[in-house]
């Protein structure tokens, strides 16, 4: 049953996706950016923590997850450290996805040959 969760929950986020797309003007990197700080909303607010907890991955996985990780990064640093945690919380929160990233998108640059259109 988590699996069929986490499929539907994560499949409405690339639907929501796919309709701003469709149906608007905007262009892919506005709409990832949108999704990030909506998920920051959302995860500062605490209303993100509910749907992590019915979905899971279907609900960290999407950009909404890596929004809402920065949002709780921060708050929980701004906690310990003060102000200065606004900034470094979310950097340390999301430091390991963003390390895969860079190193995966690395790794297949040297791998394959990029061609222009």
């Amino acid at each position: 049953m988590d699996y069929l969760k986490a499929f539907i929950v994560g499949g409405l986020i690339c639907v929501l996706g796919q309709i701003l797309i469709d149906k608007t003007k905007l262009t892919s990197a506005r709409i990832l950016v949108f999704f990030v700080i909506s998920g920051c909303i959302l995860g500062g607010l605490g209303w993100y923590q509910k749907l992590v907890d019915f979905a899971g991955a279907g609900a960290t996985v999407p950009l909404f997850g890596f929004g809402n990780s920065l949002a709780i990064g921060a708050m929980e640093e701004v906690k310990k450290v003060g102000l200065i945690g606004a900034i470094s919380g979310g950097l340390k929160a999301t430091s390991a996805g963003i390390t895969v990233a860079i190193t995966s998108a690395f790794i297949m640059a040297l791998i394959f040959n990029p061609k222009e259109k």
